[in-house]
């Protein structure tokens, strides 16, 4: 799972900017869903995915101020896949608490090589923080507790650990799931130089150069991966999925096209509409799912965990409040058209309450009053309400998606039937979903577990040095 790359930042979906051979293979290899939707932002479209709960209900309303962190007591991916004996491991991003007990290893996770915070070198106010002084290149990872020096590209060195672990599993012979979420193309937009030379030689803006040159070289890393299934003997009985986290940053702006592609979609990353949450969702598995098959039909990042849970053949049905569906039946071919049903988008991130403050200094931006930052005022501001042919903005803006992909016609005054079976599924969800938001009267920590504990490493042990895994 890519960070920040959108629907269009693909060669096979039509971007101008891009060249993405191993993600184009992959997905003529694939079953690709064409209306697959996730969050607007990072942390809670993984909470979505890990929990099979829509991010409300797992109390992530924002991505940083304590509220990026994922309940504790929610049942998570890898705890149910451990009831199938699968081994679990996460290599990237986790961005869900950086706080001991939210942190991925007390999640389910046997095998941890991650990054603090929300992205690398990333520092809020709170606890949300990565190691100090974190770089792209050669930055401080925590592996299973101990911080390790690594050398290279970051998205390289995710890949290479993530192999290296996925090849000592298949020769143990135990099922494993592997989580490589990528903090790639996120911003700072940098990339290894020879993925940026030829949008330098193309005059696209420094930004944008870091920001394709990452995604280039996430599929350069992507190719190795799939090649290395295929050397292990491992493609025929693995499933690999790809996908990004939200829409299209605005790092990839560029003068040379004269606007950002963004595949007909209005919005970027953050916005309610469809370019805020649409994103490329391809999943393989030889002679079980058709290659090159498309489903048009709507899905959510909800929807991967009963769907993982039921290949594996593992019985969900005692955990609580589920919003997620399996799509396997469709991926079979048993089913081909879906029951209806709203999927709620809401973009969160109102402002913080100065109570929670603790004697910090918080940025203006994200500082509000004790009435806007009161999340029933916030109720209709950035979301959502999305069924298989529309989509309601705002309470204000009615769009149907199945004429109009671009959302470019507002015709709210000319289906008044619609609109109110969607406001009042939407104030039924939010009146279920408000006693969830566990995090909104937290207030700031004054402490910082990553650099806390990468400080604490550093003078007494020191900090180790990775190794890079050999995978010949």
């Amino acid at each position: 799972m890519t960070d920040d790359q959108g629907y269009g930042d693909i060669s096979a979906h039509g971007s101008p900017d891009v060249i993405t051979p191993n993600m184009d293979k992959l997905k003529t290899q694939s079953t690709s869903f064409e209306d697959f939707h996730v969050s607007p932002t990072s942390a809670p479209t993984r909470s979505a995915i890990l929990t099979g709960r829509h991010p409300f209900k797992n109390g992530i309303t924002h991505t940083i101020l304590e509220r990026e962190r994922m309940a504790l007591g929610v049942t998570t991916l890898p705890e149910v896949l451990k009831k199938g004996n699968y081994t679990t491991g996460i290599f990237g991003k986790w961005h869900l608490g950086d706080e001991d007990e939210y942190q991925p290893e007390n999640r389910g996770f046997d095998e941890v090589f991650i990054h603090g915070g929300g992205g690398i070198g990333q520092s809020y106010p709170g606890s949300c923080a990565d190691a100090p002084e974190n770089k792209y290149f050669d930055p401080a990872i925590k592996h299973n507790g101990v911080f390790e020096k690594t050398s290279g590209f970051c998205t390289d060195i995710f890949f290479s650990q993530a192999l290296s672990w996925i090849k000592e599993k298949s020769n143990e012979d135990k099922p494993f799931f592997a989580y490589i979420p990528t903090n790639a193309p996120h911003g700072p937009f940098i990339a290894p130089e020879k993925y940026k030379e030829k949008f330098i030689r193309q005059g696209y803006p420094k930004k944008a150069q870091g920001f394709y040159g990452m995604i280039e070289n996430v599929d350069h890393n992507l190719g190795i991966l799939m090649s290395k299934l295929d050397e292990w003997n491992l493609s025929d009985n693995t499933i690999l999925i790809f996908m990004s986290d939200n829409g299209k940053t605005w790092g990839g702006y560029n003068e040379v096209h004269g606007k950002t592609y963004n595949a007909g979609l209005k919005g970027f990353k953050g916005s309610a509409h469809e370019g805020g949450t649409k994103v490329p969702f391809f999943i393989k598995w030889p002679e079980n799912f058709e290659a090159g098959k498309k489903i048009d039909l709507l899905f959510n990042h909800y929807d991967i965990l009963p769907t993982l849970a039921e290949v594996a053949d593992i019985d969900i049905s005692d955990i609580p409040e589920l919003d997620g569906k399996s799509f396997l039946p469709f991926l079979t071919g048993k089913k081909t058209e879906a029951k209806d049903r709203y999927r709620f988008v809401h973009g969160g991130r109102w402002p913080l309450n100065p109570a929670l403050k603790a004697g910090q200094e918080v940025d203006k931006r994200w500082l509000g009053t004790e009435e806007s930052s009161n999340p029933e005022n916030s109720k209709f501001k950035n979301c959502a309400i999305r069924n298989e042919r529309y989509r309601l903005i705002n309470n204000k803006e009615l769009y149907d998606i199945t004429k109009d992909p671009g959302q470019t016609t507002n015709i709210i005054e000319k289906h008044p039937e619609v609109v109110s079976k969607m406001r009042e599924a939407y104030d039924n969800w939010w009146t279920n979903v408000r006693p969830f938001m566990v995090n909104e009267s937290a207030p700031l920590s004054s402490e910082k577990p990553f650099p806390d504990a990468y400080n604490k490493q550093k003078e007494s042990t020191g900090i180790k040095t990775w190794t890079a895994p050999d995978l010949d």
